[in-house]
C-alpha cells in the first residue's frame, strides 16, 4: 500500500469515527473503535496462518459469499478442531474460534443481527481468558458493550454496535489492510483522538514528531555518536508509555530485529490496553515485549524491585515522556528508597525529577536516556536544585534541547529533553536552542523533518552555532548556580546593531544641504510667480 493511500485509510477511518460518535466522548468512541480494529488486525492474522497450516484443506468459498472459511471448516472437521488449536497455540500464540472472527462479527452487523453485542462480548471474554491469556488478559476490560452511551436498552446498543461495525468493515474493505497498514491506521487514529481530547491527550499520546528526536538521540552509539546508529539495542524501556507511539518509534528506527526487548509501564487501565494493542499491531510479538500496569513512583512492579544489582534489569536505551509537574505523595519509607537515596525526592509540587531518577536508575552504565519535562526542571530551586545539582556535579547531564512551544495537544508551554549518560566523556553540557525552528499551524505547531534533521545532527557531532547550540563547561554552570535555563548560555536574541555616529553625522549634513538646495530651488519659482517665498 503507497503512503497516500494509508494516509486515505487513515482519513476515511476517522470520518467514521468523527460520524458516528455523535454526542458521545471522543475518548469513549476511540476506546470502542480502536477494539474493533484490533479485533480485525488478531483475525486477519490468525485467518493467514490457519490458511498456511491447512494448505488444500483451506476451504474455498464461491464468489460474494462472507462467512468465515475457518467456520466451514469446523464444521466439516469437528473431531479435529481441538488438535488444530493445538497447533495454532504453538504457532501463532493464540486461537480466534469462528464466530469471533472479524468477518463473522461484521456479517452480523450487515445484517442487523441482533446477538451481535452477546457474541461480540463472548468474543472479547474468549479472546482475554482462553485464547492466549498472557498476552490478552483484561485487554478489553475498559470496553462497556452495555453503556448507556451506545444507547438504552439491548436493542438500541446492538443497532448502534451494528452500525459502527459495519461502516468499519466497509471502509477496511476498499483497502489492502495488513498488518503494517493497519498498525498505522491504528497509531493515525489515537492522534487524531489526541487532538480532540484536549489535555487529557498527555496521558496517552506523545507527538510523532518529538518521538522521533528522542528515538534518533538514544539509537545512536552511546559513547561515539559520531559512528552513527547501533546496530542494536538488548533492550528500551519507557516508565510511562501510554499508548506505546514513543516505543514502537524507537523499534521502527532500529528496525523489526534491531532491539532483543521492549518494556513499558503504564498507570492508566485503558492505557496500558491500547498500548498492549498497539504493540501487536504493529507486528510486535508477544515475546517480544512487556508491558506492565501500575504505578512507576512507587515502582509497583516487582521485576524491577530486585535488590541484587547483579540481577537488577537494566536498559540500553530509557525514554519517556511522563506527565508534567506531577503532584504526588513521597514517602518517608521512598526517601531510602535504592532510586532515590543518593539525591532526595522531588517536591509534592512537581514529581518531574522523581521520574527522571526512576529511569535513570535502571540505565545501564553505557546506555542513553532521554526525557521530556517542564522548562521548569532546569531553574527551579528548593529540592530539585539539589537534585539537578548533583546530576551535574556526577557529571550525568549531557544534552540540555529546548523546543518550541505548542508541539502538544495537552498543553502550550514549551518543553525540554535532557539527555543523560552514566559514562559520559565530554566534560561539559551541550546546550541546543530549538525554540524558533518550526513551522506554525492552526492549533498545533509542527516540527518539520529538516527542524527534526538538524537537533539530531547537532547533538550527534556535538555541534556549536550562533544562536542554536553551545558546550558550555562546568565552571560556567557552577558560576550560574547550577542553573541551566537554556537562555542563559544560547540566547536567541539578535545583538543589536552598532551605530557609526560619525558616518551618521555625515549622512544628516549630507540631507541638510539637499534641503537647503531644494528650498532655494523653489524659492526661486515663487518669487517668479509673485507668490510669498518658503522661510
Amino acid at each position: 500500500m503507497t503512503e497516500q493511500d494509508q494516509k486515505q485509510l487513515g482519513t476515511t477511518l476517522w470520518g467514521i469515527a468523527d460520524t458516528l460518535r455523535g454526542a458521545m466522548n471522543a475518548d469513549d468512541f476511540r476506546d470502542y473503535m480502536l477494539s474493533f480494529l484490533f479485533l480485525r488486525y488478531l483475525s486477519d492474522n490468525y485467518e493467514a496462518a490457519a490458511q498456511k497450516e491447512l494448505g488444500s484443506d483451506y476451504p474455498k468459498l464461491d464468489a460474494g459469499e462472507r462467512r468465515a472459511p475457518l467456520a466451514v471448516w469446523y464444521t466439516q472437521n469437528t473431531d479435529d478442531t481441538a488438535e488444530f488449536e493445538k497447533q495454532m497455540r504453538r504457532k501463532t500464540h493464540y486461537v480466534i474460534q469462528p464466530v469471533y472472527l472479524w468477518s463473522s462479527i461484521a456479517e452480523m452487523a450487515r445484517t442487523q443481527n441482533g446477538e451481535l453485542l452477546h457474541t461480540l462480548q463472548r468474543g472479547f471474554d474468549y479472546i482475554e481468558n482462553e485464547s492466549f491469556a498472557s498476552t490478552f488478559g483484561g485487554l478489553f476490560s475498559e470496553i462497556n458493550l452495555n453503556s448507556e452511551k451506545l444507547g438504552k436498552g439491548y436493542a438500541a446498543q446492538n443497532a448502534t454496535l451494528c452500525t459502527v461495525i459495519k461502516a468499519i468493515a466497509d471502509g477496511l474493505e476498499k483497502f489492502s489492510t495488513d498488518k503494517d497498514t493497519l498498525g498505522d491506521a491504528y497509531e493515525y487514529l489515537i492522534g487524531q483522538f489526541a487532538a480532540g481530547s484536549g489535555k487529557k491527550a498527555g496521558e496517552f499520546y506523545t507527538p510523532q514528531q518529538i518521538s522521533s528526536i528522542l528515538s534518533g538521540i538514544v539509537t545512536l552509539d552511546s559513547q561515539e555518536p559520531k559512528t552513527g546508529p547501533r546496530k542494536h539495542l538488548d533492550s528500551v524501556f519507557d516508565f510511562a508509555c501510554g499508548s506505546g507511539s514513543l516505543l514502537l518509534n524507537v523499534r521502527h528506527r532500529m528496525g523489526s530485529h534491531g532491539i532483543g526487548r521492549i518494556v513499558g509501564q503504564e498507570k492508566n487501565i485503558t492505557t496500558y490496553n491500547l498500548a498492549r494493542m498497539n504493540m501487536l499491531l504493529h507486528g510486535v510479538k508477544d515475546s517480544e515485549f512487556e508491558i506492565y500496569h501500575g504505578d512507576t513512583l512507587t515502582n509497583e512492579w516487582d521485576s524491577l524491585r530486585e535488590m541484587n544489582p547483579a540481577k537488577m534489569p537494566k536498559f540500553d536505551a530509557v525514554v519517556a515522556n511522563p506527565p508534567f509537574s506531577y503532584r504526588w505523595e513521597p514517602t518517608e519509607a521512598l526517601g531510602e528508597d535504592m532510586r532515590f537515596k543518593n539525591y532526595g525526592l522531588a517536591p509534592k509540587s512537581a514529581a518531574d525529577f522523581a521520574f527522571l531518577l526512576h529511569g535513570f536508575h535502571y540505565l545501564k552504565q553505557d546506555g542513553v536516556m532521554a526525557i521530556i519535562l517542564p522548562h521548569g526542571v532546569l531553574f527551579r530551586g528548593g529540592a530539585e536544585e539539589r537534585i539537578r545539582t548533583k546530576l551535574l556535579k556526577d557529571g550525568y547531564i549531557d544534552t540540555v534541547i529546548g523546543l518550541p512551544a505548542n508541539l502538544f495537544f495537552s498543553t502550550g508551554i514549551p518543553v525540554c529533553i535532557l539527555v543523560l549518560k552514566k559514562c559520559k566523556k565530554p566534560d561539559d553540557v551541550l546546550f541546543i536552542n530549538a525554540a524558533e525552528y518550526f513551522e506554525k499551524g492552526k492549533r498545533q505547531n509542527r516540527l518539520l523533518p529538516e527542524h527534526i534533521d538538524k537537533i539530531i545532527n547537532t547533538y550527534q557531532f556535538r555541534k556549536e552555532e550562533e544562536r542554536y547550540s553551545r558546550r558550555v563547561g562546568m565552571e560556567e554552570i557552577e558560576k550560574n548556580d547550577f542553573n541551566l535555563n537554556i537562555s542563559r548560555y544560547v540566547s536567541t536574541a539578535e545583538a543589536e546593531k552598532e551605530e557609526d555616529l560619525a558616518a551618521t553625522h555625515e549622512q544628516l549634513m549630507d540631507i541638510e544641504q539637499e534641503i537647503a538646495q531644494a528650498k532655494n530651488k523653489h524659492n526661486t519659482f515663487l518669487k517668479e510667480l509673485g507668490l510669498p517665498l518658503l522661510p
